[in-house]
């Protein structure tokens, strides 16, 4: 396929494909998948080989947001049967931190429900950041606080942070659909401060909320040209007691295409496969490593994954290998200009701050928009262990 030919050569060049082309790659076939991903698994091993890098999830606090994201499970007025708890201890946090590592994960992302830290929530984080750093000296820490005020970002790279994740998720043109309480200019802000403050961008989306094709390109558009190094991939879990429960526009065939395109735009940058992909992509997963570098480990903010055992096996049985600690995850034209790449995506990563899996405002399903998949609510189960409980995490 012609498409195909060139869009492989624009990204081992690492040039921007046309939105045409991206719209191209979405409109494909299931006919044509396994050409599709195979095309865009020869960029992904092009600049990151058969590596798959790990990342683990804290959820500092949990539940009680005042913003209003229509994914997300723990918004204002959700009736999810989530997990609620204030923060976390830095000793409780390290410990929670400490059971990702074990199982493998290089990076560590610290996420927190709400609009945006206080400065005491800074201090909180800065204390929970020295506290993993004291006892993991190479561990890479991710914050995930929600819109940064001034000097925020600063204080946080200042604590030991290497990387700030906080997600586009959608469109400019659909934004105000999703999200009411903050904008979409708001988000973008935010992860300029991290850019300024020295710390490795990360910005993602959410998928499956009803969007258009032009709308999921727009997005991967904006992501590329703010630069971010890593660019979590969230398929929506469409939580009971939020606006977006009966979103079940998916197929395990239009995630993989929805990510081919993404590496297509974003060859050289981390892509992470986040939220939902037990739930959406389902036996298809392993299929999904030929096309995302990378994975969040066991469980998300508010819901169940796919054990972590079940994780490495995944890997080793696709023939690929987890990154180890002392290997760079970013091609080193990347990281000459900057450092990691990370970000909690997972579990649609949302208002402000929190990737819960959650919702903001209705998002009104497009006229043009996939038919719905055949809804799988056996799939999505709420977390009940780990971090906020006494019962032992999944990692």
């Amino acid at each position: 396929m012609d498409l195909l030919n060139t869009l492989v050569d624009k990204g081992l060049r690492r040039e921007t494909p046309t939105r045409e082309e991206a719209l191209a790659v979405l409109a494909t076939s299931d006919d044509d998948l396994l050409d599709v991903v195979t095309a865009a698994g020869k960029v992904r091993r092009h600049w990151f080989g058969r590596r798959v890098k790990l990342n683990y999830l804290v959820n500092l606090k949990s539940g009680l947001c005042p913003e209003d994201c229509s994914y997300c499970s723990q918004r204002l007025g959700s009736t999810a049967g989530i997990l609620k708890y204030t923060w976390l201890k830095p000793d409780q946090a390290s410990e929670a931190a400490a059971a990702g590592l074990a199982g493998g994960a290089k990076r560590v992302c610290l996420v927190a429900s709400g609009r945006g830290p206080t400065d005491r929530d800074v201090d909180r984080v800065s204390d929970t950041i020295k506290a993993i750093k004291e006892r993991h000296e190479d561990v890479e820490v991710c914050a995930c606080l929600g819109l940064l005020s001034d000097g925020q970002a600063e204080r946080l790279r200042a604590a030991g942070a290497d990387a700030y994740n906080h997600n586009l998720n959608t469109s400019e043109a659909t934004y105000g659909d999703i999200t009411t309480t903050h904008t979409y200019a708001d988000r973008v802000d935010t992860v300029h401060k991290a850019h300024a403050a020295g710390l490795s961008a990360c910005s993602g989306l959410i998928a499956g909320m009803g969007e258009r094709d032009e709308d999921l390109v727009d997005v991967v558009f904006a992501l590329r040209e703010l630069d971010p190094d890593s660019v979590p991939v969230n398929f929506l879990i469409p939580f009971e007691g939020t606006p977006l429960a009966k979103e079940w526009n998916l197929t395990p065939q239009r995630c993989l295409r929805i990510l081919a395109m993404v590496r297509f735009v974003c060859p050289d940058v981390e892509v992470r496969i986040a939220g939902g992909r037990e739930v959406h992509l389902r036996s298809l997963q392993p299929l999904a490593l030929h096309l995302a570098n990378s994975i969040f480990l066991g469980d998300y903010l508010t819901s169940e994954g796919q054990a972590g055992k079940a994780d490495l096996e995944m890997i080793a049985d696709a023939g690929f290998e987890v990154e180890g600690a002392d290997e760079v995850t970013l091609p080193e034209h990347r990281t000459a200009a900057a450092g990691g790449g990370c970000g909690p995506g997972a579990d649609q990563t949302g208002c402000g701050s929190h990737a819960g899996g959650g919702v903001c405002g209705t998002a009104p399903v497009a006229a043009d928009a996939p038919a719905s998949a055949e809804p799988r609510t056996d799939l999505v189960a709420v977390r009940r262990r780990g971090a906020g409980t006494d019962l032992a995490p999944n990692a």
